[in-house]
């Protein structure tokens, strides 16, 4: 269910918008990762079914929408069908609870956390429906950055196929302050760190300039730190030396961590040693030397016409093992350069949070993928690089009619390279930034299709029912051209013949409490082609 949806439910109080929300999550994992792959789920009477198996316990729910791949629309609460022949609504408390007895009987494995972590998801949407301002308190008077801003700041219900979209560790008196749901601003706070304990690369000092950072102290360097990851892990080496806050103004994105500076046009990267979703949020040593290296790497690939990058050129740490990684910070190049007058940058998952109504949505759709498409595709078919173009990936931007006409891509923490399609290993590149053809094969089919196009495509049909078919067709006509150019190679050849997608498994790699790194995908229906 979208934020627009819940909102426009009369008489509504938070708390109930914040249930629904979290069992509708928890309900469209279980139907995509469990249900579809095991034959377990069906569209009967407008409701999407489901069978617990080793519970033998039949779950459903009213769908508005029915997906091709089971990313189906959720209206109403989740409804479990009881000895007497009777439909009960669950709550999100109790329905975790039926789907960790589950998957305990599936997996064999225990889990006593899962549904605290669903509880906790739905009271931190509670508390964010609930303290929201209605309006931006600190806007910065540019139409277009305030949108930018705005869109960052408007995921409410976060990842719609996440079991705990919004659990973060820490209590809610730690993060309120720091949080873009409530459309919060700060300032940075500032570390000098002396000469000889600076590890870094890249123009650091010119671009930090713009952030009017604190002056060093001489023989020091200073370093942009969260001030939620200094009230987590204090500065505790005595040649550290806080220098407090300070800086312009900065907004945190939708990732928490990573803040954007309006005044300075410049994203800052931090390291926060906190759980969000899946991932402690801190920057690996590897992934501060891997996003300057691929910055220059990818200065070196053709840019198709319409697409930007926004790169990574500088990074800076302390040169001390734990701190390197508690202190990373990564500096991102901003969006005004990639903007003509009366442009309007908006996040990729902002548009697919709700209908997304506009005058021809063929006509858009077809601009959208024509831009992104190509351009992914190309660069891991010619290039061996894998641009992980998930929903948070990319920044779409709008002309004067609301029409996309380019594309941004971000967050070299998810560009891997193709192994196989490098014969020679790029300079300064760490091995982790590797990934084998089936991992990039995965990354590629998920990030793009399943999570990013089937969310847009998505959002479209939510404002104008029935036109989904219709979007996947123009889908399949931009990847045939594309494999025409690219010499039909077997990777989307396979697409085109019906291969399933495959989608990643949050709620299964929750389960586990495995990595990321690790987390399964699991088969889903592909509607471009070929067989069902």
């Amino acid at each position: 269910m979208t934020t627009a949806r819940l909102r426009s439910r009369p008489g509504a109080d938070t708390r109930q918008l914040a249930d629904l929300a979290a069992a509708h999550a928890v309900y469209g994992c279980l139907v995509r990762e469990i249900g579809l792959p095991a034959g377990d789920t069906s569209i009967l009477d407008s409701a999407a079914h489901l069978l617990l198996r080793h519970l033998d316990v039949p779950l459903r729910c009213a769908v508005t929408r029915a997906s091709p791949l089971g990313a189906h629309r959720y209206l109403g609460p989740v409804q479990r069908l009881t000895d007497g022949g009777r439909w009960d609504d669950l709550d999100a408390d109790t329905l975790a609870g039926l789907v960790a007895a589950e998957l305990a009987a599936r997996t064999g494995l225990a889990n006593d956390e899962f549904v605290d972590q669903v509880r906790a998801s739905r009271d931190t949407v509670a508390r964010l429906l609930a303290e929201r301002p209605a309006k931006d308190p600190t806007p910065t008077g540019d139409a277009a950055v305030d949108a930018y801003v705005d869109s960052e700041q408007s995921l409410v219900f976060g990842h719609p196929h996440h079991p705990a979209p919004k659990w973060r560790s820490g209590a809610p008196d730690g993060w309120r302050g720091y949080a873009p749901e409530l459309r919060t601003a700060f300032r940075l706070r500032w570390l000098a760190v002396p000469d000889d304990l600076v590890a870094g690369d890249g123009p650091f000092d010119p671009l930090l300039a713009a952030l009017l950072p604190p002056r060093a102290p001489a023989g020091h360097r200073v370093l942009p730190v969260h001030p939620w990851q200094l009230s987590l892990i204090p500065p505790t080496h005595p040649r550290l030396r806080d220098l407090g806050e300070g800086g312009v103004p900065v907004r945190p994105t939708a990732s928490v961590r990573t803040v954007y500076a309006p005044d300075a046009d410049l994203f800052v990267k931090t390291s926060l040693h906190v759980r969000i979703t899946n991932c402690l949020r801190k920057n690996a040593r590897y992934e501060l030397t891997g996003a300057v290296a691929l910055t220059d790497l990818l200065a070196r690939v053709p840019m198709p016409a319409g697409v930007g990058l926004l790169a990574e050129p500088a990074y800076r740490t302390v040169d001390v093992p734990g701190m390197d990684e508690a202190y990373g910070t990564i500096l991102r190049t901003g969006l005004r350069p990639h903007l003509r007058p009366g442009d309007v940058p908006v996040l990729a998952a902002a548009l697919a949070a709700a209908p997304l109504a506009v005058p021809d949505p063929v006509a858009w759709w077809r601009a959208y993928v024509d831009l992104l498409v190509p351009a992914v595709l190309r660069f891991w078919i010619d290039h061996g690089v894998v641009h992980e173009a998930h929903l948070q990936n990319v920044v779409v931007v709008l002309d004067r009619e609301r029409r996309p006409v380019r594309m941004l891509l971000r967050d070299l923490e998810g560009v891997k390279l193709d192994t196989a399609r490098w014969a020679t290993w790029p300079d300064g590149v760490p091995p982790q930034v590797g990934y084998d053809t089936s991992a990039a094969h995965r990354r590629v089919v998920y990030c793009l299709f399943v999570n990013h196009l089937a969310g847009v495509c998505g959002a479209l049909a939510d404002a104008r029912p029935g036109i989904e078919p219709r979007l996947w067709r123009e889908l399949r006509a931009v990847v045939a051209a594309v494999a025409a150019n690219l010499d039909d190679p077997p990777e989307l050849r396979a697409l085109l013949n019906g291969e399933p997608l495959v989608a990643k498994a949050n709620l299964l790699v929750r389960w586990r409490r495995d990595a990321d790194r690790v987390a399964p995908f699991v088969p889903v229906p592909n509607p471009l082609g070929g067989p069902r």
